[in-house]
């Protein structure tokens, strides 16, 4: 079983099936804005409420969203610590690539200070940086 540093990778694996989901990202995003029942949740989508309850029910396999039924209402509330998988997962990934950014930028560093100094010792020393005319031409100034 891999993992990502302290994160078992089945349990990111289960989060993220979850979460590949349109319909499941917009229930998360509205319960992030506190509890609602299943029947107003499912007011904002154009599917029959079977449907809609077995997004609900994958949101819960996953551990993002918890159900209490009270009467006939069923409320959804957003387990937001559950979010922390996604979370340490993107922070791990951040992590590696900063670090690869990292080291392209040392290397391109290296690399142009490599071709500057290979510029200034292939230059023949009677040869001047600085622009100004060339050696041909001769100057000329108005003395007045």
């Amino acid at each position: 079983m891999a993992q990502y540093g302290a994160i078992d990778a089945s349990e990111a694996d289960v989060v993220f099936a979850a979460l590949a989901d349109p319909t499941r990202r917009a229930v998360i995003a509205r319960l992030g804005r506190g509890d609602a029942g299943v029947s107003a949740l499912a007011t904002g989508f154009d599917m029959a409420l079977p449907s809609f309850l077995k997004h609900v029910r994958a949101l819960e396999r996953a551990g993002l969203v918890t159900t209490v039924k009270r009467g006939r209402v069923r409320t959804c509330r957003l387990d937001r610590a559950r979010l922390a998988v996604v979370d340490g997962w993107l922070a791990e990934q951040r992590a590696i690539w900063e670090r690869r950014t990292d080291r392209l930028e040392a290397f391109l560093a290296d690399e142009a200070t490599a071709s500057t100094s290979a510029d200034a010792a292939n230059r023949p020393a009677n040869v001047s940086t600085r622009p100004g005319p060339a050696k041909d031409q001769k100057e000329t100034h108005d003395e007045r």
